[in-house]
């Protein structure tokens, strides 16, 4: 006999009878975001290559490209396999990788899209112009120059320029642009101080550009810039393609940063959950923990009801596996009891590590279920 729990969600539900802990997006949201931040890069004559890796759902990829990004990036190449077999065509892994296993990765994804990848030292370079001639495939290679960071990425405009002759040897090898992304700059919190780092990652990545023009090796693409930085990346006139991932759902952590540019992404991301006890005085406790909630960002910074129930202001305090501890705001001797089955919208602290814990989205608009969206490249880190 094969017991399998019942669906959380079907399209068509009304949110008050969707399991939880469930992942929700709020499409409204959802669809603004998507419509409104591919309008403003498109406005500075920039591409929108959107990082997969936020939202791990070929669902919303394709939904991206519809909305006018160039392709997508992943971060990991077993990532890429879900994105591609859902038929996207332009794939951009921009992590380093070794080892006979990743190359027959990249070689594989290669010879079904248009694949560029990243590099940041010779051995990288070699070995992957050997596999890439050994399947008959052609990849694009972008170096990776470090603009702040300080985590990956070549240093020196020397050392950029050995990379690309390198690349030039392998027939089956284009140099393809350059990967100048400062993730550090991302949830700097005012904004003025974010824009002055955007701007030095800018005036560096620019520097390097123009190191390779005095050599005579053209830049077409220099790519980076995230959710916290488009709105400065696209008017440098450094970059040509901006790959922020998390403006599609957000979370908490980049609701909590200081913005001041024509465009704010909302948060359409939710973790559904229900009141399961209630017994103490000014507190609850609900179903979402650490198996349903990244932490890494810190706790949920916000607790709202759902548009069918109402109730007190609360906060998210403690989290254990399983429970979610919360307590009314301003009222620590309240009666809770009534609380008790009721539901909460809880906003993620970090989107990225809270989608890889789930298996689908569920997709509402107004108080039903819309659709249901597998998360189909979740756990897939190699």
């Amino acid at each position: 006999m094969t017991l399998t729990p019942p669906a959380a969600a079907l399209a068509g539900d009304r949110l008050v009878s969707v399991g939880t802990p469930s992942l929700l997006i709020d499409l409204d949201a959802f669809e603004a975001n998507l419509r409104d931040t591919a309008a403003f890069v498109a406005g500075h004559g920039v591409a929108l290559r959107p990082h997969a890796k936020a939202h791990k759902s070929s669902a919303v990829a394709l939904r991206q490209i519809e909305a006018g990004a160039v392709g997508i990036c992943c971060q990991k190449l077993s990532e890429a396999y879900p994105f591609a077999a859902a038929g996207v065509r332009d794939i951009y892994v921009t992590n380093e990788f070794v080892g006979k296993d990743k190359l027959s990765m990249a070689t594989e994804l290669a010879s079904h899209v248009q694949l560029s990848v990243c590099v940041d030292a010779m051995p990288q370079v070699i070995a992957l112009g050997e596999a890439a001639a050994s399947a008959g495939v052609a990849i694009d290679v972008l170096p990776e120059i470090d603009v702040g960071q300080n985590r990956c990425g070549v240093t020196t405009h020397d050392a950029l320029l050995e990379l690309i002759d390198a690349i030039a040897a392998h027939s089956s090898l284009h140099f393809a642009g350059l990967q100048a992304y400062h993730g550090g700059a991302q949830h700097i919190a005012g904004w003025a101080a974010r824009k002055d780092t955007a701007s030095r990652a800018a005036e560096r990545a620019g520097s390097f550009v123009h190191a390779l023009e005095a050599r005579g090796v053209r830049c077409a693409r220099v790519t980076g810039g995230g959710t916290g930085t488009f709105e400065f990346d696209v008017a440098s006139g450094v970059y040509t393609e901006v790959q922020p991932g998390s403006y599609a759902i957000m979370d908490g952590e980049y609701g909590g940063i200081e913005w001041h540019g024509a465009v704010r992404p909302r948060n359409s991301l939710f973790v559904l959950s229900t009141i399961m006890s209630a017994t103490r005085p000014g507190m609850a406790v609900c179903d979402v923990g650490l198996k349903g909630l990244a932490v890494d960002a810190g706790l949920p910074r916000e607790v709202t009801w759902t548009a069918s129930e109402e109730g007190p202001p609360l906060a998210y305090i403690a989290a254990n596996d399983e429970h979610g501890k919360l307590e009314i705001v301003g009222s620590p001797d309240a009666d809770t009891s009534h609380l008790l089955g009721q539901r909460v919208l809880v906003t993620p602290g970090h989107c990225d590590p809270t989608v890889n814990l789930y298996d689908q989205y569920v997709c509402f608009r107004g108080d039903r279920v819309e659709a249901i969206w597998p998360i189909d490249a979740r756990g897939l880190s190699r």
